[in-house]
């Protein structure tokens, strides 16, 4: 599939010039020209066998005064050549990375699906400082005792270390699973536990529920293993059916060892069929 052809345009928008600004100061920093540069390039271009890398004199200097918006290409080789944080620049050029995940979660997609956002570059916000005299024992509303809200990167999130961890999301149209794990709830996944389990619970509240993916998509499932078949179980609630896989067609992501989910019910009737 051919590439998009590279927009050239000028931008006046105060916080481009002002990231093309930034651009300069990192390369004078380093006492580099622009023929530097443009050499420098050259050679990423090379080791990657693409041209789309190469950041000619006269583009730099129209990236660097004229506000003009770099391709992805050529930004990636600016950041290796002034040894700058790729994630960081695009936050000069005002993409909000902070808010992928956030943003993300205002966009209902259907289908069951896995998540591979960096969680160390996820923020959300939360309160960080909060009444000192409040009895963590009793129910209370949050927002009568927040002092102070603030973003949080969140893996700091319960103190969890959740880089251990994958993530998933249960299609809003998903509800083959409800009401245990509801359409729209996102999914803990611990892909160290791939192996499934065929007994030791003792309802089905304990039984352990498994996300895996088929080259048709994802399942949020629970499991069992019959004649060397893995069977995909759906909650009985359900108007899902029962399917069947030989292993070597099922990919076990992991056991699902947590989950966030909407208490809007008039939100989620709505989207049920």
């Amino acid at each position: 599939m051919p590439l998009a052809p590279t927009i050239h345009s000028q931008r006046t928008d105060h916080s481009m010039e002002d990231a093309g600004q930034r651009l300069r100061r990192a390369r004078e920093r380093l006492n580099l020209r622009f023929r530097d540069v443009e050499l420098a390039s050259h050679q990423i271009a090379q080791r990657h066998g693409k041209d789309d890398f190469i950041v000619l004199i006269s583009r730099l200097s129209d990236i660097e005064n004229q506000g003009t918006l770099p391709s992805i290409y050529r930004l990636y080789s600016l950041c290796c050549i002034y040894r700058l944080d790729l994630t960081e620049v695009l936050t000069w050029f005002g993409v909000p990375v902070g808010s992928l995940a956030s943003d993300a979660g205002t966009i209902q997609i259907e289908k069951t699906h896995a998540i591979d956002f960096d969680p160390d570059s996820a923020e959300v916000m939360l309160p960080i400082s909060l009444d000192p005299g409040i009895d963590l024992r009793r129910t209370f509303f949050v927002s009568e005792i927040v002092q102070r809200w603030g973003k949080l990167p969140l893996a700091l999130v319960a103190g969890a270390d959740i880089r251990r961890y994958r993530y998933g999301f249960v299609g809003t149209d998903d509800w083959s699973m409800s009401p245990a794990v509801p359409a729209g709830s996102l999914l803990v996944v611990d892909d160290t536990k791939r192996k499934i389990q065929t007994s030791g619970w003792r309802n089905q509240a304990e039984r352990p529920i498994y996300f895996l993916e088929h080259r048709d998509g994802f399942y949020c499932r629970w499991c069992s293993v019959n004649e060397g078949m893995i069977s995909l179980i759906p909650d009985p609630s359900s108007d899902a059916a029962v399917v069947t896989f030989p292993p070597d067609q099922i990919d076990v992501i992991g056991q699902v060892i947590g989950l966030a989910m909407s208490l809007d019910h008039e939100k989620r009737r709505r989207n049920r069929p």
